[in-house]
């Protein structure tokens, strides 16, 4: 089963794939599909609030989040890991529960960079938001770093997601029935 969506002017087939036996999702990625990484990050930045850094939970979003600051005057990016690094110069971390993982994850920050990011106003970017876990994950990182939160942004904003006045989104994803049903 896919689901079919024109974003940024690109066609695109999703497939319809499940979460459990009552909820099905269309599932975006944008990993290798440079066209559409492109389209995403020029649409995005063109609906941004007034930012000084970016910042997106790893993974699938650093391709939008590295176009979104290689299309901008902003040089600068930020990516909260799953797991610390030997480079990192310390390190604090939360929680993240997400749609798409089975099990609880943690996001990293390293302590180098989170010291450049006080008093600098923060845009949250991530490829969807569905639940928004991952986005409440980076705004705790934020806060923690004594970040200031400008935004939060995403390509879709999956099913009640689309309903909070808080995040600024490309467009909608619906929410699926096991067979391929929009769940309404």
């Amino acid at each position: 089963m896919k689901y079919s969506v024109n974003i940024s002017g690109l066609n695109r087939d999703l497939p319809i794939c499940r979460v459990n036996d009552d909820l099905y999702i269309a599932a975006f990625s944008i990993f290798g599909d440079v066209e559409i990484t492109i389209a995403c990050a020029k649409r995005l930045l063109e609906l941004t609030p007034e930012y000084d850094f970016l910042i997106t939970p790893e993974a699938k979003s650093i391709p939008l989040i590295y176009k979104m600051a290689r299309q901008s005057d902003k040089a600068r990016y930020f990516i909260a890991r799953k797991s610390p690094k030997l480079y990192m110069s310390g390190v604090f971390e939360t929680e993240v529960n997400s749609i798409t993982t089975a099990y609880t994850q943690k996001l990293y920050l390293d302590k180098a960079e989170a010291e450049l990011m006080q008093g600098k106003r923060m845009l949250l970017v991530d490829d969807v938001i569905s639940t928004g876990e991952s986005i409440a994950a980076l705004e705790d990182l934020v806060t923690k770093a004594g970040g200031i939160i400008a935004g939060r942004m995403t390509v879709f904003a999956e099913g009640d997601a689309a309903l909070r006045d808080d995040i600024t989104f490309i467009d909608k994803l619906p929410i699926f029935n096991s067979d391929g049903t929009i769940k309404g």
